[in-house]
């Protein structure tokens, strides 16, 4: 399986179950934060925004801290 394929299957699973798409990215994300400096968490809410956005699930403005101010 090539990554266009597993990239393909994860917008799959993503569209049918968006809560728990949703709810795998955000514990993904406050796992990295617990395990990296707090200058990283903008960074880490940057990357869980860009997997929202490639996922079709939309980034989040609410979730991931002050961005674009």
């Amino acid at each position: 399986m090539g990554f266009d394929d597993a990239l393909n299957k994860a917008k799959g699973f993503a569209s049918e179950n968006s809560e728990q798409a949703e709810q795998g990215i955000d514990a993904a994300t406050e796992q990295i934060k617990e395990r990296t400096p707090d200058n990283i968490d903008e960074h880490v809410d940057s990357g869980a925004d860009a997997a929202r956005d490639q996922l079709g699930l939309g980034g989040d403005e609410n979730k991931g801290g002050e961005q674009g101010n």
